[in-house]
């Protein structure tokens, strides 16, 4: 039973690496063994559990859907296996950790809690960085990154740490010259503040009469950053859609005014904790997650309340 227990492990290993990895090669590099060893160990796999779980072309590795189910459970149970070895080890958290998180969150939420997590843990460096672009974190050697709103299909692995209400919103001296839009059409006559990522959207949903819309927004400005979308709506440069936890305190403070509330759809900006799977997770990185976690869990503009 142990020699079955060891080969399983094994083999979920290599299949966990040939996914992060994205080939059969790459991989074989990475774990120091022949690719044809790594084809033999993922074909032993497959006929032990009758199905097969990769599809491999010339261009590309995909996996299968019962692929996609082993991969979620082989990162659990590799996660498991490496926890109880840390434990066994005293899981000491020595090293350098680096992160990389957006630029709002990370001045309000992150920088402050680094000098408690510090004190804990003071055989530990920690190297933040703070960016609103998407990282890469393998190409960076970045160990863990917060990210906002809906994640794209990777091999990373996430751990929401909250969620916040988006809000539309401008100053009082922008409305003053340009009046309040009354109606989510107004705002095509309106300089909307947007983003200039890959993923930022070309319009904004609101909910009018039961049924979801998407209104397309256009402006003179646009920014890679939440704190500037900040400092240009303060300005009076114009109407933006941005996490309501950016600007609770300006809104609370009349420095800015929400807008078409009636119509606000409640959607939310979810807030992860992400890093490479495929491997044991290294004991600082689940320290410093698991201290975000807590640390956050009382922050009441990161449960979606209005």
């Amino acid at each position: 039973m142990p020699r079955i227990l060891m080969e399983r492990s094994g083999e979920m290993e290599v299949f966990a690496r040939v996914v992060q990895d994205g080939g059969f090669s790459a991989a074989a590099r990475n774990l120091d063994i022949t690719p044809s060893a790594v084809s033999k160990l993922i074909a032993r796999l497959e006929t032990r559990l009758g199905t097969r779980l990769l599809v491999r072309t010339t261009r590309a590795l995909t996996l299968t859907e019962e692929g996609e189910a082993y991969h979620h459970a082989a990162l659990r149970i590799l996660q498991e296996l490496n926890d109880a070895d840390q434990e066994a080890a005293g899981g000491a958290v020595r090293g350098r950790l680096r992160v990389n998180t957006t630029i709002p969150f990370g001045t309000m939420f992150v920088a402050p809690a680094i000098p408690e997590f510090i004190a804990r843990n003071p055989d530990l460096i920690v190297d933040l960085s703070f960016t609103d672009g998407m990282v890469d974190l393998v190409a960076e050697k970045t160990d863990v990154a917060i990210r906002m709103g809906n994640l794209p299909d990777s091999g990373l692995i996430a751990r929401k740490l909250g969620q916040s209400r988006r809000v539309v919103c401008a100053a009082p001296g922008y409305l003053s010259r340009r009046g309040s839009p009354q109606t989510p059409a107004d705002l095509a006559h309106h300089d909307c503040l947007t983003f200039n990522f890959r993923r930022a959207r070309p319009s904004w949903p609101f909910r009018c009469e039961g049924r979801e819309i998407a209104q397309p927004v256009k402006g003179s400005i646009v920014v890679n950053n939440g704190e500037t979308m900040k400092q240009m709506v303060l300005a009076g440069a114009g109407i933006a859609r941005v996490g309501l936890f950016h600007v609770a305190d300006e809104i609370a403070a009349g420095r800015l005014i929400p807008l078409l509330e009636g119509q606000n759809p409640g959607d939310l900006e979810l807030v992860h904790a992400v890093y490479v799977g495929g491997g044991p997770l290294p004991h600082r990185v689940r320290a410093f997650i698991e201290h975000m976690v807590a640390t956050l869990a009382d922050q009441p503009l990161l449960k979606g309340m209005p």
